[in-house]
């Protein structure tokens, strides 16, 4: 009956089995994930690791292609604040007699600082000039204009876009205005210099936002590019790569320009820009760099637009490539593969440093995925996949404990009512096996087996109606079983009138010690037995009810207990010539039986009772079925001076001891 029930257990779908587990758990941490990361949560988490990846990859130095004029606090106390538009004239002509491809004016200069405005506007008319101006678009960002005589197609915007913790990660390449459309200040130099090669942008195809250009084809940023979910797409925006955490070109000040101290080497043929570097210009952005720098760890922004246009060229001359993205299914799919591995992990891995080790290496392969990927150009989500591998793998190993709990609630619920309960705890401690295979495998034991009968059975069943005779012998046998484990032994089956008893399974006995304990445990039970029996007797006289002896046989040695029959009926066995010896002890000349209960024992129990009881040695003698002489001896009662075993206090411990065993085992 408890391996039907077992059964049962297996083949009804009360739970799912281990591959429903894990897809089900990943994919719905999977939506989860995607439903926390198109909000925006995991964006922040992904900025990070996007940061600390700029920060670990290669550095490719200063661009040689470029000279920064830098704006120095010296500078200005030596020229004024603001520079006048002479000094600022003189700057230029000092730049032109050593032929840049381009100059490019990253200061505002949309009204003239006297003296030298007319010399300012005669240079402003060179071709290779670029000016800013700035779009804004609040009062907390207000729109400035170029210088009023420049052309307005050497103009570009100066914006920098910001990610929401303030951070630049972002190149702005094109913005809209109420009356047209801006270039940025980088793509205005980078288009000088390129024009010079020969290479022009041109639109990929009719209707794409994508400009194939040179080596490169520029794809705008999307509001779910990479592992951004709440960007702010607005322009044409492209994901700025950086090249160096240093200096991004050469710099020289603006004194040492005006006195002549510049090679003329260091300008010609390249891309020079002129901006401030001094803090009170407040011209400064946080860069991915910035959380690891700790002295100045902002950048100066004419070095935020040179690390845009060394961007756009190194790009175009096909020298470093641009950022690329998977598609949202992609995306998707990677997040996912990752739930799905992790729940596969915690549903195989059982012990908890492997799982915890081979999650940690698992969240490392998320990782080192993601930046293997990010030194090819790619930017793909790892925040993301690793929450789903975290979560999907604390999601099955609560689903598995929750399910191992209610499994063992039931199975020894239902168990419980069908074999003793220390046999239901076996079944459930090797539960695995056996709802795998349907059979619980054979366990060689040293145990001690108590069989017990009925004298003259056929003739008071002759006398009594069968409804009679099943409700007394039910009530001899609650008794004889409640004794039976009252002395930590268990009844392993009835035999109608009689049962078998084991003391000693299923829990492996490990030394002389616990094998003597069980043989003492077993003939105390039989004693006790004798004098409940009496204590029956007086009460069924006074209901005219038969009056009846017992005879117990008990053995002592191996045996081997498990599953027993075919997959139609199986029950919990006990087998060997322990079992056969103690049947045989049970059954032993009948007719030679005086008192109420006739207890005999053979020579391989008394060594561990250890006089503490009176024998009567019966001699050698020839049982059924034997081929060898059995020294058998008849149990009389305790030796004097020998205390009763406490079974109470013994069954009491024991249960304990069999509770703590069996949690401990199942969790």
């Amino acid at each position: 009956m408890a391996f039907k029930v077992l059964r049962r257990l297996r083949e009804a779908n009360i739970d799912w089995s281990g591959p429903k587990a894990i897809a089900l758990s990943s994919a719905v941490v999977t939506g989860l994930v995607l439903g926390v990361r198109w909000l925006g949560l995991i964006q922040p988490i992904e900025l990070m690791a996007f940061n600390r990846m700029i920060q670990t990859r290669q550095d490719h130095g200063p661009d040689p292609r470029l000279l920064i004029v830098a704006i120095t606090e010296e500078d200005h106390k030596r020229y004024g604040y603001p520079l006048s538009d002479q000094v600022m004239a003189d700057a230029f002509r000092k730049l032109q007699t050593h032929k840049p491809i381009a100059i490019g004016l990253d200061i505002f200069r949309d009204f003239p600082q006297e003296p030298g405005q007319a010399q300012l506007a005669e240079q402003l008319k060179a071709p290779n000039i670029i000016a800013i101006t700035k779009i804004g678009g609040s009062k907390y960002d207000p729109t400035i204009p170029p210088p009023p005589s420049i052309s307005p197609d050497q103009v570009g915007f100066n914006d920098v876009v910001t990610d929401p913790d303030g951070l630049v990660r972002r190149n702005l390449l094109f913005a809209d205005t109420p009356t047209t459309t801006l270039q940025s200040f980088a793509f205005q130099l980078a288009l000088l210099y390129l024009a010079e090669k020969n290479i022009t942008p041109i639109n990929e195809a009719e209707g794409s936002a994508a400009i194939r250009w040179g080596k490169a084809v520029f794809k705008p940023l999307e509001r779910d590019s990479g592992a951004y979910q709440q960007n702010d797409a607005g322009g044409y925006q492209i994901l700025l790569n950086y090249r160096t955490r240093g200096q991004i070109a050469t710099r020289v000040s603006l004194s040492q320009l005006l006195q002549g101290r510049v090679s003329s080497s260091l300008i010609r043929d390249k891309i020079v820009l002129i901006g401030s570097i001094a803090p009170t210009s407040k011209d400064f952005f946080s860069t991915p760099y910035s959380p690891v720098i700790k002295d100045d760890p902002k950048m100066p922004g004419v070095e935020v637009h040179a690390q845009m246009l060394s961007q756009v060229l190194d790009a175009v001359l096909g020298e470093r490539s641009l950022f690329w993205f998977w598609s949202e299914g992609l995306e998707i799919l990677w997040i996912g593969s990752w739930a799905f591995i992790g729940g596969v992990l915690a549903w195989y891995l059982r012990h908890p440093l492997a799982l915890g080790s081979v999650f940690v290496i698992s969240l490392l392969g998320v990782m080192g995925s993601g930046y293997g990927l990010f030194l090819k150009g790619g930017w793909v989500p790892v925040a993301a996949p690793s929450v789903s591998l975290l979560f999907t793998g604390i999601g099955i190993v609560t689903y598995r404990a929750q399910r191992a709990q209610r499994q063992q609630q039931m199975t020894m619920t239902l168990l419980g009512q069908n074999t003793s309960p220390e046999i239901a705890a076996a079944l459930w401690n090797s539960r695995d096996r056996l709802m795998g295979d349907g059979k619980l495998p054979g366990q060689k034991l040293v145990a001690t087996m108590l069989f017990t009968d009925i004298k003259d059975f056929s003739t008071i069943s002759e006398q009594m109606q069968p409804e009679d005779l099943l409700a007394w012998l039910n009530e001899y046998l609650s008794v004889m079983t409640r004794e039976v484990q009252a002395h930590l032994g268990i009844v392993n089956k009835f035999t109608g009138d009689g049962l078998i008893a084991v003391f000693g399974v299923p829990v492996p006995r490990m030394n002389s010690e616990e094998i003597a304990a069980d043989a003492q445990r077993a003939v105390a039970c039989a004693l006790a037995m004798g004098e409940h029996l009496k204590t029956l007797n007086q009460d069924w006289e006074k209901r005219n009810l038969p009056f009846i002896q017992i005879r117990v046989g008990i053995f002592t040695g191996p045996i081997v207990a498990g599953s027993l029959g075919g997959k139609e009926r199986l029950e919990y066995g006990i087998i060997g010539d322990s079992v056969n010896t103690a049947s045989r002890l049970e059954s032993f000349e009948k007719e030679r039986h005086t008192g109420l209960c006739r207890i005999l024992i053979a020579r391989e129990t008394l060594v561990h009772v250890q006089e503490q009881f009176q024998v009567e040695p019966w001699g050698p003698l020839s049982l059924k079925g034997k081929n060898q002489l059995v020294e058998v001896y008849r149990v009389l009662d305790y030796a004097p001076g020998q205390d009763r075993i406490n079974s109470q206090a013994s069954a009491t411990q024991g249960n304990i001891l069999s509770q703590e065993q069996t949690i401990g085992e199942a969790s």
